[in-house]
Formats: C-alpha cells, structure tokens, sequence
C-alpha cells in the first residue's frame, strides 16, 4: 500500500493508501547524548547519530514541523500539505505559529508523491531531517542519509503517537526540557476539557469515515482516537470484536454490519459537508445506532479534521475546542 500522509489522516476522504501498524503505541525512541555532544536516535532503521545540536532542520511526514517550531526551532524546509494545507501547502496552525514568532515561512518542499522530494531536500543543506510520523522506507532512508542523519520513525510507519513525536523531536533538537514542558502544557488543556465535561466520562465512543465506498473504523490505539479517550471516553467494545485486521491503525467494516457498531458515540470524518451528509442520510448509515439516536460528531472540513487526524504538537490544541463542542453536543 502507499505511505501517504493524505491516506494517513483517513485512508478516507483522500484516495492514497498509509500502511500503518500499531505494535508501536506507547513505546519510546532512546536517545543519548554521548561525551562529544552527539546525540544517538534509535528507530526502526537503527540508529541515527547527530553530531550537535541542529540548527538546519528539515522535516517530512507529518507532525515534526509542528513539534519542531512548537519547541522554538523553524526548519530551514517542510512538506508541502494538501490536505488542510492553503495554496502553498501551509498548515493553517503553522502558519499561525510563525505568525506568532515573526518568522519566515520555511521552503516548502513539493510534493513528490511516495519518494522524498531529495534534490530539493540536499538544497536545504539540513543538519537533520526529521521524519518521526513518515511513511519512509529502508531504500528511501538510506538515500536521504546520504544528505544527513535521518530521525525515523520508532517502529511502524506513520504510527507514532503525538506525545512520542514531540519527545523524540525534543531529543533529536537538545530541546527535552522545553519538549517536556509543551507535553505537560498541552495535557493541562486536555485535562482542563475532560474536567469542563464530566458528561464525557465512561461513554463509548467509535471514530469512522466513510470514503470511496468502503467504510473505516479507527482502532483505540489510533492517535486521533487515542486522545479522545484521554477526554474520558472509552472505546467502544464493538470496535474491538468486530475488528479484523490485527497489522493496521484501522480495520474495515461491510455496510451491513454497521448495525454490529454499537457506540454512545460516533465520530464522523469527512472532507466536506457533502461528503458527510451523504454519508450520514444513507441507508446503511440508518443501521448505526449512534445515527439512530443522533449521536453522531460530524467532524467536517479538511483543516478541521487534518487538525485532529492524527493531533500534532500544534493542532490538537488549534482543533481541541472545535472537537469537544462536536463531543458535547453528540452527548446530549
């Protein structure tokens, strides 16, 4: 399958495909800093040795640039993003971000399909490239180690929670104290959610979408669920006996056992407002007891639900209010 970030967000409302396992939920990457100052990553690739602190940052994938200027840093070069991105492929939270800082947006690197953009990434002349929530691979990893060291993903592709990618980013930047501090900054703001809602605790919840004829259903391992629970929901039992595919973030589910989806709750994704709303008056859609009993968070807009699928050091919390709104009302 490919490794696309678009398919990464849903494997959904974009037609490219994200490989994606969850063995890695809750693992870390090791990094020691040795006498000389270097820094050494472990990833699925190895080892990754930075000779000193970066100041040439290059990042791919998905989350890194926003961990990395979260933490202070601005790359030198980003991913062009076209889903949620604007014409330049500028994330709306980035671009706010730099706003904020006064700075300069970074070269937006284009968007070369599966295969990393090199020539334009070796122009950079980075001293790191950060690709800690990527879809790269063996081949591709080498290549780019060739330009400088790699920081890659600390298991499967594209599976790497959001707390993980600020930790491992903080690390490969010298930044672990300020790294620590944004974790506990924005854990504060979820807290502070779950607190305004005790509505929220115990109720189950499912998150879907519903693309190109085939109906996915996001595993609690996922990161875009996997903060939701942090909310104090809990996932729905039914998303763990109806699942079939032990190796991804997701399983698929036919249309006629949507009835089987029993959940308080259930998150739908969507690109646009037509989109969901196709979804949602559709026949199959009525066997779902959550459509059913108009419980349903109907999380509709590219920016919306790229900021939330899966959350980044700087959208979860640009996408937070938005989401719990769509929570709250879907409990009532």
């Amino acid at each position: 399958m490919a490794r696309s970030r678009t398919r990464r967000i849903i494997p959904v409302v974009a037609a490219v495909a994200a490989a994606l396992s969850l063995a890695l939920a809750g693992c870390s990457a090791p990094a020691d800093a040795s006498s000389d100052g270097a820094i050494t990553i472990e990833h699925t690739f190895g080892k990754s040795v930075i000779p000193e602190t970066p100041k040439r940052v290059v990042t791919i994938g998905w989350g890194s640039a926003d961990a990395a200027i979260a933490l202070g840093v601005i790359p030198v070069a980003i991913p062009f993003q076209s889903y949620g991105g604007d014409k330049n492929g500028v994330l709306p939270w980035i671009a706010e971000a730099l706003k904020k800082d006064d700075a300069k947006t970074p070269t937006i690197l284009p968007d070369s399909g599966d295969d990393p953009p090199y020539k334009e990434i070796a122009a950079a002349k980075p001293d790191v490239i950060l690709a800690v929530l990527s879809g790269i691979t063996k081949e591709q990893y080498d290549l780019l180690s060739d330009i400088a060291p790699v920081v890659a993903y600390p298991g499967e592709a594209w599976a790497t929670p959001w707390r993980e990618v600020i930790d491992i980013v903080g690390k490969a930047l010298n930044r672990e104290d300020a790294a620590a501090k944004l974790q506990k900054s924005i854990d504060s703001k979820i807290s502070a959610a779950a607190a305004e809602h005790p509505e929220f605790a115990g109720k189950t919840l499912a998150a879907v979408s519903d693309s190109g004829g085939t109906f996915y259903v996001y595993k609690d391992e996922d990161p875009r669920v996997e903060f939701m629970l942090d909310l104090g929901f809990v996932s729905a039992p039914a998303v763990n006996t109806l699942d079939t595919d032990e190796s991804t973030f997701y399983f698929t589910l036919s249309y006629e056992k949507l009835d089987q989806l029993d959940a308080d709750v259930v998150v739908s994704y969507a690109a646009t407002q037509d989109e969901q709303d196709a979804f949602l008056n559709s026949s199959y859609a009525q066997l779902l007891p959550a459509v059913k009993n108009g419980t349903v968070a109907a999380v509709t807009g590219t920016e919306f639900v790229a900021s939330v699928s899966p959350p980044t050091a700087l959208s979860l919390t640009w996408g937070l209010n938005d989401l719990v709104a769509k929570l709250a009302e879907a409990t009532k």
